[in-house]
């Protein structure tokens, strides 16, 4: 019986390690969706601005041609003025003659990019004023009334050679803006079959997600029906176990002397116990894998609907193309969201611990939790005069007392009152779960809120288990502040009253050596030239097993206008890194990846004497080392926006001094 309860624990991490599968493949869905996003959105700015150059090249073949209307009308003008020497046809001859210089002037603007058409402009202008100066004398002689000489004047300038250089040079521009047209047509049907085929993919990717919804939803179901065999398996447990002590008490009663077969039933009961605490397990796994699926499948239907609203309005407005692609890329970006949640309870989200003070650090924090809360709470904070320190990642510290704020306040309904209390507490072995032996710094968040029943306080920790109303909350609050406890050290505990209130307690271990704990800051690179390096465009080595991810981030560096080298795993950079990449000017790295993780890498890369900086990109760090082992460099959360990327690249080729940055890609 005691086999069979222990092939049961066995079987258990099944359903386990099937969620976080498929938290694996969501997230690499995601990244590839964002990554795919980019490309269309590159393509589309790409192809709009080929037609505006189309534009420009019909507006300049059009004022040369303008020009050289306007030159032969002034000529006519002049022609004609010479022969009755009206006021009125003077008047129509420098009119023509303005309205050409103005349309040079205006091409001039036009080409102003372009500096071999600029030029010609230029050129052009300056045969328009020698043109002007050779017509001008005949216009003097009309405007005199000189009769026959202004006649002699004009057949003079009319023998001149510079009216058909003019001409000549009027049609050097617009034969080369013919061939820039005839370049840039070519570009735009380029672009046009390049937006094409990102949307062919497009549709494979939706595809792909429509089948990822089917076996999430499949996992689902095969969870349901584990959960109610497990509940069966359950009832029957506790029945034998309700017999077992009937047994043993009888037993007991009339064979006192029968110490081994007391013995013996005893260890059955134990076995059941054992089988009875696996199956309610399995309930909470079968739950886990339920709420994956449902708000997955919930930000799927974001994704999958924006995208497929995008395909179809591709060829249309540009802004109502952008609105659906904004809703998909907010929905991957909620997807992002919540693995990093499930990551967190999972102790594999990577932190950035420091020394910290928890009094001044609430003090710091009230100001945005009264605003959070609202002014119908009223916040009593307590702490003792000596100020112990911790140590533990600032941002998820404060994240956590922020959520049991809140949590607090839906308690309460929005009135009431909320005590944060700070206490110094020396723990025996064991007081605290498996809290070991020491001094540790006691962080209680205390409501006068309506309390939680008893039969729900065994289950406040896990995942997607909550008692607000429904839309009312995620379920991932309590079991996220649990992860990040345990993680640090520490551990959680939480006590409630039904009409009284509820008092969640953080203990994290008191932090008293600075030298022996914090991790060796690496040498930083502050000098001016490392600083004029970060402002412009670098040779990357990128270090990434996956192929997709590693194409979406080189694509991401050569959008910053980096030159990207790519190694899929850490043997293939070291030997990059001494032939044809030693030159290298900064090391993208992933963490998790086979045979050398990004930690090992980075160790070896130093081994060899290369004092190249290191940035670390990971969603997941497993056993690949805390923080203390990613102290080699900059670290960057997948997944990412470009934006974030351009911030860690920048901060790590500049060598920022302090503590070490995170970025989150999808929040940017």
């Amino acid at each position: 019986m005691a086999e069979e309860g222990y092939e049961r624990a066995d079987e258990g991490g099944g359903p386990s390690r099937s969620a976080l599968w498929v938290s694996a493949g969501a997230l690499a869905a995601t990244m590839a969706l964002i990554a795919l996003i980019m490309l269309i959105t590159g393509a589309s700015r790409a192809r709009d601005e080929a037609l505006g150059w189309e534009r420009r090249t019909y507006e300049v073949i059009v004022m040369t041609r303008t020009i050289d209307a306007a030159v032969a009308r002034s000529e006519a003008a002049l022609g004609r003025y010479v022969l009755d020497e009206r006021q009125q046809t003077g008047t129509d001859y420098y009119n023509e003659w303005r309205n050409g210089a103005y349309q040079i002037g205006q091409l001039r603007q036009v080409l102003g990019a372009d500096a071999e058409q600029t030029a010609r402009v230029t050129r052009l202008q300056a045969l328009f004023s020698q043109r002007g100066q050779e017509l001008a004398p005949a216009a003097s002689a009309a405007q005199a009334r000189r009769g026959q000489d202004g006649l002699g004047l004009l057949y003079q300038a009319a023998s001149s050679a510079t009216l058909p250089a003019l001409r000549a040079l009027l049609q050097d521009i617009a034969r080369a803006e013919r061939a820039n047209l005839a370049r840039r047509t070519q570009e735009t049907q380029v672009f046009a079959a390049r937006v094409d085929a990102y949307t062919d993919w497009l549709g494979w990717l939706a595809i792909l997600i429509g089948i990822g919804a089917v076996g999430l939803a499949i996992l689902a179901w095969r969870a349901f029906l584990d959960t109610m065999r497990a509940r069966r398996e359950a009832a029957s447990a506790e029945y034998r176990a309700a017999e077992l002590d009937e047994a043993v008490h009888a037993r007991t009663l009339e064979l006192s002397a029968a110490n081994e077969n007391l013995q013996r039933e005893m260890a059955e009961r134990e076995a059941a116990e054992a089988k009875l605490r696996q199956v309610q397990k399995m309930e909470a796994v079968g739950q886990l894998t339920g709420g994956i699926a449902h708000d997955f499948n919930n930000m799927l239907a974001v994704v999958v609907g924006g995208l497929d609203l995008a395909r179809r309005k591709l060829h249309g407005p540009r802004r109502e193309v952008e609105y659906h692609l904004d809703n998909a890329m907010e929905g991957a970006t909620r997807a992002a969201a919540l693995t990093r949640r499930l990551l967190s309870f999972a102790r594999a989200e990577p932190l950035l611990p420091e020394a910290i003070a928890p009094a001044r650090l609430v003090e710091e924090m009230l100001e945005l939790a009264d605003r959070a809360l609202g002014e119908r709470i009223t916040v009593n904070t307590l702490a003792p005069d000596e100020e112990w320190l911790v140590w533990a990642d600032r941002t998820q510290l404060d994240n956590a007392i922020l959520n049991l704020a809140v949590n607090a306040r839906d308690a309460m309904d929005g009135a009431g009152e909320l005590t944060i209390a700070i206490e110094h507490v020396a723990l025996r072995a064991g007081a605290i779960e498996a809290l070991a032996a020491g001094d540790y710094v006691r962080i209680a968040v205390s409501d006068t809120g309506r309390g939680i029943a008893p039969e729900h306080l065994h289950r406040v920790f896990e995942p997607f288990f909550t008692t607000k109303p429904l839309g009312k909350g995620t379920g991932l609050g309590l079991s996220q502040i649990f992860g990040f406890a345990r993680q640090s050290r520490g551990d959680v505990t939480l006590a409630s009253t039904l009409g009284e209130g509820t008092t969640v307690a953080l203990y994290l271990p008191r932090w008293l050596d600075e030298a022996a704990t914090r991790p060796a800051p690496r040498p930083r690179a502050t000098h001016p030239e490392s600083i004029a390096r970060a402002a412009r465009a670098v040779r990357i080595l990128v270090v990434e097993d996956d192929p997709r991810v590693a194409r979406a981030t080189s694509g991401a560096l050569e959008e910053l206008g980096h030159r990207a080298v790519n190694a899929a795993s850490g043997e293939e950079a070291l030997a990059l890194l001494d032939g044809p990449a030693s030159d290298v000017d900064l090391v993208v790295t992933d963490v998790m990846m086979p045979e050398m993780t990004g930690a090992e890498l980075a160790a070896a890369i130093r081994r060899r004497g290369l004092n190249v900086p290191i940035l670390f990109v990971t969603g997941y760090v497993g056993e690949a080392g805390d923080a203390d082992n990613l102290a080699e460099g900059d670290l960057l959360r997948k997944p990412f926006t470009v934006a974030a990327l351009a911030e860690a690249v920048e901060n790590t080729l500049a060598g920022v001094s302090g503590s070490r940055r995170a970025a989150t890609g999808a929040a940017a």
